[in-house]
């Protein structure tokens, strides 16, 4: 395979993290969350990462040889966007993400049981945050990475990505 560094964006639901491990499986590349970059989990809460503990994390990510990472986040992710070989912006339909969001939240919240932290309020929010995600945060993501458009590849499922990795 001729890439070695893959960057996945997209909305919530979009597939990113099933992407990115199915990838991960396949290629054997390293691959990295970047929820777990920006944010520190405790037992009940999310909260932000520091700048300084984020960079220190991005660091390590670039450090290594070959990596697949995931995320919706793009601002403070230029060193990502730039080594990057591929760059994979994954966009189903609005409403699948939203169903797969509904499906996230029920599962976490009643199956898995040890999600403290999902609440009705965090659903919603992120529900309606979805909505508005392609006519919004898209399009400032695109014009943030638009210098890298000869890397970018738009697929809406894994099937699409793989296909195009396997040309």
């Amino acid at each position: 395979m001729q890439y070695r560094k893959i960057h996945i964006i997209g909305g919530p639901g979009s597939g990113k993290t099933f992407s990115a491990a199915k990838l991960q499986q396949v290629t054997g590349l390293n691959g990295f969350d970047l929820d777990s970059v920006f944010w520190e989990k405790n037992e009940f809460a999310y909260v932000r990462s520091s700048e300084h503990a984020r960079t220190e994390k991005l660091n390590h990510i670039l450090s290594h040889d070959n990596w697949i990472v995931e995320g919706v986040y793009y601002k403070w992710l230029a060193s990502l966007f730039r080594d990057a070989d591929l760059i994979v912006i994954l966009n189903p339909p609005t409403l699948l993400r939203q169903w797969r969001i509904f499906k996230r939240f029920l599962k976490r919240k009643f199956v898995l049981g040890h999600y403290q932290k999902e609440s009705l309020a965090s659903f919603l929010q992120m529900f309606w945050w979805n909505q508005g995600f392609d006519q919004d945060n898209m399009v400032r993501i695109l014009d943030f990475i638009h210098e890298y458009e000869d890397k970018i590849i738009y697929c809406k499922n894994y099937n699409e990505i793989w296909r195009e990795l396997s040309k």
